[in-house]
């Protein structure tokens, strides 16, 4: 089969397609022809060593496709039944080997694409806005790369849930894709110092007051301004490390800026129980099917492309999900 088989870390160029042999339905496993896989900066992280991994190694986490085998001792998933996963290995690939459990049943009325792009970054906007910080009505929430793939689902989770998010982008089109999810917009491309002038357009638009929370995937370049955005007793989501990871700091700084709170949650530890996976499932495919959550697909390259994927994710070129199609 053809798959995405790392072989060396390095930059996007060490993408290439290889052929190699199928995996086997083992015990308690399935196994998936893959419609599409989720292109996600975790991806990256691995491809370049910065979250190190066994060579070689087929990249991949997310995907959606259509059963074609099952192992022995699996129950519940039949042959032809169409299912999607968050946190697997091995998706960049034309047939996937999935643990039983790592599976989510896909409604009829939610495409298999729709889906892929909505499992890794849907379920993680929904542990954020319902368990890492509840979002509440009248709460005000500054969120990071609003019309990212995370960003774009979390802005319109917050909004249903009555807060008013404040988006930062970087861009005209980027700041209409935020804005059509709901948030207000704050353009910190004209910024020429993060740390202070972040925090002082979000305390501008909050009467000074600060935000309750803030949903931070960019890491490095954004951490000290999101800090220094919070309310006494607010709370900093710190879910990913787009721009690098967030050096050593000081914990008294969170008793000087009012009792802060961080956190550094991962979607495996909001994904522990079989009732957890169901309800955040549940809540997800049923916002989709009723229209009441957007999964914009920004970006579909076939698998050959993946280094293309990669570059342009990268280089902040993307909005909403970027897909790999097989």
């Amino acid at each position: 089969m053809k798959a995405i088989q790392i072989l060396a870390h390095g930059g996007p160029e060490v993408l290439t397609v290889a052929d190699i042999d199928p995996p086997l339905a083992s015990p308690g496993r399935v196994l998936v022809r893959v419609a599409a896989a989720g292109v996600n900066f975790i991806d990256t992280y691995q491809r370049s060593g910065q979250y190190p991994t066994a060579l070689p190694f087929v990249l991949g986490k997310e995907g959606a496709g259509e059963v074609i085998e099952v192992g022995d001792g699996v129950a519940g998933v039949a042959v032809g039944d169409r299912v999607a996963w968050a946190f697997a290995p091995h998706s960049y690939a034309e047939i996937a080997s999935l643990a039983v459990e790592d599976l989510f049943a896909v409604p009829d009325d939610v495409t298999l694409e729709t889906a892929a792009a909505a499992m890794l970054q849907g379920l993680t906007a929904h542990y954020l806005v319902t368990s890492v910080h509840q979002v509440s009505p009248g709460e005000t929430v500054l969120v990071h790369a609003a019309a990212g793939g995370v960003g774009l689902l979390l802005t319109q989770m917050a909004v249903a849930r009555g807060a008013r998010v404040l988006g930062t982008v970087s861009t005209d089109h980027k700041a209409a894709l935020a804005e059509s999810a709901g948030a207000e917009i704050i353009r910190y491309d004209a910024f020429d110092d993060m740390t202070t002038e972040l925090p002082d357009a979000v305390r501008a638009l909050t009467r000074g007051e600060g935000v309750h929370a803030v949903f931070d995937g960019v890491g490095r370049t954004t951490f000290d301004g999101s800090l220094a955005s919070l309310r006494p007793r607010g709370m900093l989501a710190l879910f990913g490390a787009a721009s690098g990871p967030v050096p050593p700091f000081d914990l008294q700084r969170l008793n000087a800026g009012g009792s802060l709170r961080v956190t550094r949650p991962s979607l495996a530890h909001f994904l522990a129980t079989a009732e957890e996976r169901a309800w955040r499932a549940g809540e997800l495919f049923g916002a989709i099917s009723d229209g009441t959550l957007d999964v914009r697909i920004g970006a579909a390259h076939p698998l050959a492309k993946a280094r293309e994927a990669h570059e342009a994710l990268e280089g902040r070129q993307t909005t909403g999900k970027v897909l790999l199609t097989i």
